[in-house]
């Protein structure tokens, strides 16, 4: 796999084996942040990967000029792969290990991608999950109807059999 833009443009970086993850292709990676970045600054925001797999969509926001990434993953063989990627860069991304529905997290995010796995029925719990982490864009990969709950679509693209759709916090979900 290849960072598709940004500082680190045309870097390689290690994909786990397919049976473990689904990584997200390059054109929808470009797309999305293409999307992302007519919505949001770049510079100096934080950016979280909730289900990593590879790593790589914390490397494009990082290479996109995100300052603050975190990507997390539970799976141990996934994470293994993962940490070898970010050794490769300056100021690598902060990885978790962990069930990204468990962790409980202190820091708001500017930028949330979440890309579950498709069938595992867990897209409203991923949301569930962030509503205290979310201050900015809700980014969320996924192939069924999903109740948004306490977000609302601000855009969506369709990619073969799966969609990405950008949410935001409704405002009677604000604190």
């Amino acid at each position: 796999m290849i960072i598709t833009a940004g500082k680190f443009k045309g870097r390689k970086i290690t994909a786990p084996n397919e049976n473990i993850t689904r990584p997200t292709l390059s054109k929808v990676r470009m797309s999305v942040f293409n999307t992302l970045q007519s919505l949001v600054e770049f510079q100096g925001r934080s950016f979280l990967d909730m289900f990593a797999g590879s790593g790589i969509m914390g490397l494009e926001a990082l290479s996109r000029g995100f300052a603050n990434v975190t990507a997390i993953e539970k799976n141990p063989k996934a994470a293994n792969i993962i940490k070898s990627n970010f050794k490769k860069f300056e100021n690598p991304p902060k990885l978790i290990i962990a069930d990204s529905l468990k962790t409980k997290l202190t820091q708001k995010f500017d930028v949330i991608y979440i890309d579950p796995p498709y069938f595992a029925g867990i897209y409203e719990a991923s949301l569930n999950a962030i509503k205290d982490n979310a201050v900015g864009i809700v980014i969320l990969e996924h192939v069924t109807e999903v109740d948004f709950q306490g977000f609302e679509a601000i855009k969506q693209k369709k990619y073969g059999d799966k969609f990405i759709t950008f949410l935001q916090i409704t405002k009677d979900n604000c604190l």
